[in-house]
């Protein structure tokens, strides 16, 4: 422990808890807590970035082609010669956007993507709707890659179908679990399975590829039931866009990783643009070479079985070992997938959140160093969306790809004016943004034009989704998602209003001493602590405040101000390596409990204060409660309720 004293006469002590978290349930399932000073070791290299962040877009090969081929049906069997030209044009839209998020990547290295790109560039208001776009399409994708990964399991084990939603909800929970671990451990528990199916797959379309060359590639043996419309004269340009949309799906999750760029290991940008070229690489491979196969065997689209499962039992010769290898990669990787959105919801809600826009408790890391709360708020989205859509791949897709289109358009538009602003630098300035810093950079124009086609590719791509699948569905997520934003700024008024309820500008003086053994926890130093502090010193001349500490920078900001504010009360900073509120301040209390003379009494003074709106107070973390409902029952120890009213 630490003594400081400056030139105010205000005493600051410094001290670390050695109290690590108790063993209970929690610590057998997620594993043990780690602290603060070990999140640098948490990171990941190339190899399991490639399985944390790119199984979503990898596992879309499972299913994009087939969801072409749905639309394509409405003109007949005929039509699926379509299928692969309409693959190229999917593939050549994933090279540009590839190319756009790859100097994001060392634009942003701090992460954050499409949000951070549309809120330096854009504005609140775009950087808010790429937010409400791409939590929507993390939700979504977590819900497809389930009910597609249950769907490839069914088609193997036909008895299973009643029983998908179940097995949907139960996969769901069990990758929530394995995430709470910890994006190291995460990854690791990924790696292996997904490079599993990038070998199944590899050696599945290689062989169908080999067969197809040699001509003997053939049919595929008793597909299942299929109505075959007599004309080929509905392969309208409305037709043909329709499957384009609809094919694009394998597109989502290109963005992921440009979110999760602080995951990596130094240098981060540098890894991550490497991970995202070998991801692109692979997904423009795979589904070209699925889309082509799947229309030489006559592949149809059904709900019985995939188009991965007659692509496989053609190619390797019926269900045998290879086959039933290639189902099991297949089901795994679309389980996998949602890991892409476990990795990536938490972070984003959490940039939000520390924007203002969603509740703060989303920026608190559990003791696992991810964002646990944002990881149970996903799951729990997810499983009511299955639960409501039935698990149904077909169901769900007319909802999927528009909220990570719009994303895509924000982002490289963002990327564009960014270019722009580099482009109008003079030579020798540097300009600081919250995301980034501009420096005059020659070969702008280019970027900027590379940027600007991109965003006009997606902004078409999305009108054509929007059109396409709007009463399919898609009009609910153009719905939810300003409905979203709206709650967005909602959220936003709230914090806005509560701030100037509690600064100190314009305050005055600090209160002046008053005069029993008193102890004042405090999160921050603003209005409602200073009137605890005035309500404190008038029970006594001997108060304390207690402040835990689990981040540096802010308890240097809390030090300065209560140098300031305080007026010469003492202040303990306690260190928290695992970042845990309540349990290092109980652990004081206890010990100044422990020293008490008789006839002594304790004050714990606790600042709450109260909004106005009930729903309001969901919005924090309500300490005061946590601390009166955990001190309730220590004999000799009183705790007493400072209430600030506000806005």
């Amino acid at each position: 422990m630490g003594t400081l004293e400056n030139e105010t006469g205000t005493a600051v002590l410094r001290r670390t808890t050695s109290s690590p978290p108790e063993k209970n349930w929690r610590t057998w399932l997620i594993g043990r807590p780690l602290q603060t000073a070990d999140a640098p070791h948490q990171t990941i290299g190339k190899a399991v970035g490639l399985a944390v962040f790119a199984s979503d877009a990898l596992s879309s090969t499972a299913y994009a082609t087939q969801e072409i081929l749905v639309v394509l049906a409405a003109a007949g069997t005929v039509a699926f010669g379509y299928a692969f030209p309409i693959a190229l044009a999917i593939v050549v839209l994933l090279a540009v956007v590839t190319i756009s998020y790859e100097q994001t990547i060392h634009a942003y290295p701090g992460g954050g993507g499409a949000y951070i790109v549309a809120r330096d560039n854009l504005g609140e208001r775009p950087a808010q709707v790429a937010a409400a776009a791409l939590l929507t399409d993390y939700v979504l994708t977590v819900a497809v890659s389930m009910s597609s990964g249950v769907a490839q399991l069914t088609s193997a084990f036909p008895e299973l179908f009643p029983y998908r939603v179940a097995l949907a909800v139960a996969l769901v929970l069990t990758v929530m679990v394995v995430n709470l671990r910890g994006v190291r451990e995460s990854g690791r528990a990924f790696a292996v399975p997904t490079y599993f199916f990038l070998a199944m797959m590899f050696l599945t379309v290689g062989a169908g590829l080999v067969r197809a060359a040699l001509g003997n590639l053939g049919l595929v043996p008793s597909p299942p039931e299929f109505v075959i419309h007599p004309s080929v004269a509905l392969a309208t340009p409305f037709l043909l866009l329709h499957a384009f949309s609809n094919g694009t799906t394998a597109l989502t999750g290109v963005e992921a990783i440009s979110n999760g760029i602080p995951a990596f290991k130094e240098p981060r940008s540098r890894n991550a643009g490497v991970t995202l070229i070998w991801m692109s690489a692979i997904l423009g491979t795979l589904f070209l070479s699925i889309s082509y196969l799947a229309v030489q065997i006559g592949a149809v689209p059904s709900e019985a079985e995939t188009v991965i499962s007659q692509l496989a039992r053609t190619v390797l010769a019926g269900r045998g070992p290879l086959y039933l290898g290639t189902i099991a990669a297949t089901t795994v990787i679309l389980i996998m997938a949602a890991n892409t959105s476990f990795a990536d919801f938490p972070r984003l809600s959490a940039l939000v959140a520390n924007d203002g826009f969603l509740p703060r408790q989303l920026t608190y890391r559990g003791s696992r160093l991810v964002y646990s709360r944002g990881i149970g708020s996903l799951a729990a989205i997810a499983c009511l969306l299955i639960v409501a859509f039935q698990a149904s791949v077909t169901a769900l897709i007319p909802l999927y790809a528009i909220g990570v289109f719009l994303s895509f358009t924000l982002s490289q538009a963002g990327m564009a004016r960014r270019w722009w602003k580099i482009g109008h630098l003079a030579p020798d300035v540097e300009v600081q943004e919250r995301g980034s810093s501009l420096r005059h950079a020659p070969g702008w124009q280019l970027k900027m034009a590379v940027n600007g086609f991109g965003a006009a590719c997606t902004a078409v791509v999305t009108t054509v989704f929007a059109v396409t699948k709007f009463a399919e569905g898609a009009w609910i997520v153009l719905l939810l998602t300003p409905a979203l934003v709206i709650v967005f700024f909602g959220i936003h008024r709230h914090y806005q209003v509560l701030a100037k309820d509690l600064s100190l500008e314009d305050y005055g003086a600090p209160p002046h001493v008053h005069r029993h053994r008193v102890i004042l926890p405090i999160s921050g130093v603003h209005r409602g602590t200073l009137a605890a502090l005035r309500y404190a010193r008038s029970l006594s001349n001997d108060v304390t405040a207690v402040h835990v500490s689990i981040d540096t920078a802010e308890a240097e900001r809390v030090q300065k101000k209560w140098e300031r504010w305080g007026d010469g009360t003492r202040l303990v900073l306690l260190e928290s390596p695992f970042r845990l509120m309540i349990e290092p301040l109980l652990d004081y209390i206890e010990e100044i409990s422990a020293q008490r003379q008789p006839n002594e009494t304790i004050t714990i003074v606790v600042p709450q204060f109260v909004p106005r709106r009930w729903w309001a107070n969901l919005l924090h973390t309500q300490t005061a409660l946590w601390l009166r409902m955990a001190l309730l029952f220590r004999p000799g120890i009183v705790i007493t309720d400072v209430p600030y009213q506000t806005a």
